[in-house]
């Protein structure tokens, strides 16, 4: 399948304050966002993402992960689906003319357009669709756990000491992040 045109020019790069390139880096920076304009860091859980830009000026910020893709929020069991390019402008607390988000509804699939914080605070989160029709949640369910990642690790296991053939296996673990800054390390013992 042929990826299509993206919306983000050349001239919008040149203008970005922040552009940032691969998935590690443009994950944190995105949720760093989040967090700066007082939304949940959870918001945008895009996998394998290419770029994050972002133009203080306007607000205008963008993401281009290398597929679109899907992510179930358990806490309010909703899927929820991002297409490769997510485009939007950024306020405090709220997010306008959000592009390449949908969420199922009944047999539905409907473009979320704004969200936005209750003001004055009530720990909700609003979300609508062009139509003006909204939705609230809890905040909390957008919520990451500060300071936690999870990531895999691949771990070389040599079941007989001295044979040639090691088996590769992934362990899945959470680490804090300033436990991976710090260089830490997983360490897998036979029971």
């Amino acid at each position: 399948m042929a990826k299509s045109k993206s919306k983000i020019t050349d001239e919008m790069r040149a203008a970005a304050d922040e552009l940032y390139h691969g998935d590690t880096i443009c994950k944190e920076k995105s949720q760093f966002l989040l967090s700066e304009v007082g939304l949940p860091n959870g918001l945008l859980p895009l996998k394998d993402i290419e770029e994050t830009g972002y133009i203080k000026e306007t607000g205008f910020v963008w993401l281009i992960q290398k597929e679109k893709s899907q992510h179930r929020f358990d806490q309010i069991d909703r899927l929820v689906q991002y297409a490769r390019e997510v485009t939007a402008y950024v306020e405090p607390g709220k997010i306008k003319k959000l592009t390449g988000v949908k969420t199922r509804e009944m047999l539905l699939w409907i473009n979320i357009r704004e969200i936005d914080l209750d003001d004055p605070p009530t720990g909700n989160i609003n979300f609508r669709v062009a139509s003006g029709m909204s939705r609230s949640f809890p905040v909390e369910a957008f919520q990451l756990e500060e300071g936690s990642a999870n990531i895999s690790i691949p771990v070389d296991i040599d079941e007989d000491a001295g044979e040639d053939d090691e088996e590769d296996a992934e362990v899945s673990t959470t680490l804090s992040t300033q436990d991976v800054k710090a260089g830490a390390t997983l360490e897998v013992k036979e029971a």
